[in-house]
């Protein structure tokens, strides 16, 4: 059960990093999945970071 049940959070956790990187993606932003983080990239990237809360919420609640 304990096995069924980590594959699971595992599995909602990749799809998380995945749609993380696609709403990067989608903002212009380099963005690769390196193990169990999301890398991003880019000229100007932490400025869009607080200055756009929905560049923040990337990839939150899709």
């Amino acid at each position: 059960m304990r096995a069924a049940m980590a594959r699971v959070l595992e599995a909602r956790a990749a799809q998380r990093r995945a749609r993380i990187v696609a709403a990067l993606a989608e903002a212009g932003v380099a963005a690769v999945i390196d193990g169990e983080a999301v890398v991003a990239s880019g000229r100007g990237l932490v400025a869009l970071w607080w200055r756009d809360l929905a560049f923040r919420e990337a990839g939150r609640g899709r």
